[in-house]
């Protein structure tokens, strides 16, 4: 190879590599290749918060609608059960929950505010602990009721983590408190 020819090769390689880097075919798909990733991971996760916090704050009105079926002395005069009381609950969550399934409702009853101890719902080892009572009490005992669900998280492997139970799960719990009207004869002093 002559020199001249070498000068040659070397100006037609310079051009190209030149050309190449002036030429912005292809640099937007480049740059959301990189951009998307992240993208997508935060619309996931705001979309997921989002579920979550619409499904808690859905358990949240269903118990307070309940707990007035309890309040008010319609369950204790029904007497529902345990299983019937969960039945008016689950025909409230239509939507969103694997009701039968999934929902666990905890009715406990005390004589007084100050007498008021709950024992936590999530152990040590974040697992979930499902021990329910029913006892919707009498006119004018003090209620408290739970109810819980075990909500499937599914952007955790991404870097956002809003689990609080073992499993990918977040664990929402809603609660009432009250003291029950003084229905029938009763009467609250």
């Amino acid at each position: 190879m002559s020199l001249s020819s070498l000068f040659k090769t070397t100006r037609v390689t310079k051009h190209r590599v030149g050309k190449f880097g002036r030429d912005r075919k292809g640099s937007a798909a480049v740059e959301f290749a990189l951009v998307a990733p992240i993208f997508f991971a935060l619309l996931f996760a705001v979309l997921e918060t989002g579920f979550v916090f619409f499904a808690g704050q859905t358990l949240e009105t269903v118990t307070q609608d309940v707990a007035r079926l309890v309040m008010t002395g319609q369950a204790q005069n029904i007497g529902y059960t345990q299983v019937q009381f969960k039945d008016e609950v689950c025909k409230r969550l239509t939507m969103l929950f694997d009701c039968k399934n999934g929902i666990y409702v905890d009715v406990q009853s005390f004589p007084s505010f100050t007498s008021v101890t709950i024992p936590d719902a999530i152990d040590a080892n974040k697992h979930f602990i499902p021990t329910m009572q029913y006892k919707p009490g009498n006119a004018c005992d003090v209620v408290v009721m739970r109810m819980f669900y075990q909500w499937p998280l599914y952007v955790t492997g991404l870097g956002y983590d809003m689990s609080n139970i073992a499993g990918n799960k977040r664990l929402l719990i809603a609660t009432a408190a009250f003291r029950n009207e003084p229905y029938g004869t009763a009467s609250c002093t």
